[in-house]
């Protein structure tokens, strides 16, 4: 199993929490950390936008890439939002262990 880091970005706590939970509950993600205050200014719609955010970092494996994308999109609100997998080269070796072990059906939490 290879991790990664999943980079979503929530229009506000209510729906980074629900994501968040809903993430770690169904075993897609070890953790999801969120990162309040979040400025992004982007082009929407052939406009420039700028809105605050929270940039949730998602801990989980490359297998569960497709899934994370599938229940995010479900209950995110943007038509496009951002789910951006980045490779972990590298890690402590007892959190590499404990996220694969809190990822995937047949864990048992600590």
């Amino acid at each position: 199993m290879s991790l990664i880091e999943i980079r979503i970005a929530a229009p506000d706590a209510e729906v980074a929490d629900r994501i968040a939970r809903h993430l770690v509950d169904a075993r897609l993600a070890a953790c999801v950390q969120q990162l309040p205050g979040l400025t992004s200014t982007y082009v929407w719609e052939g406009e420039v936008e700028q809105a605050t955010e929270i940039l949730l970092l998602v801990k989980t494996s490359t297998e569960s890439f497709e899934a994370v994308c599938a229940a995010v999109t479900a209950i995110h609100p943007y038509d496009v939002p951002e789910i951006l997998a980045v490779p972990v080269t590298a890690g402590l070796g007892s959190y590499e262990r404990w996220v694969e072990e809190s990822v995937g059906e047949s864990v048992e939490h600590p």
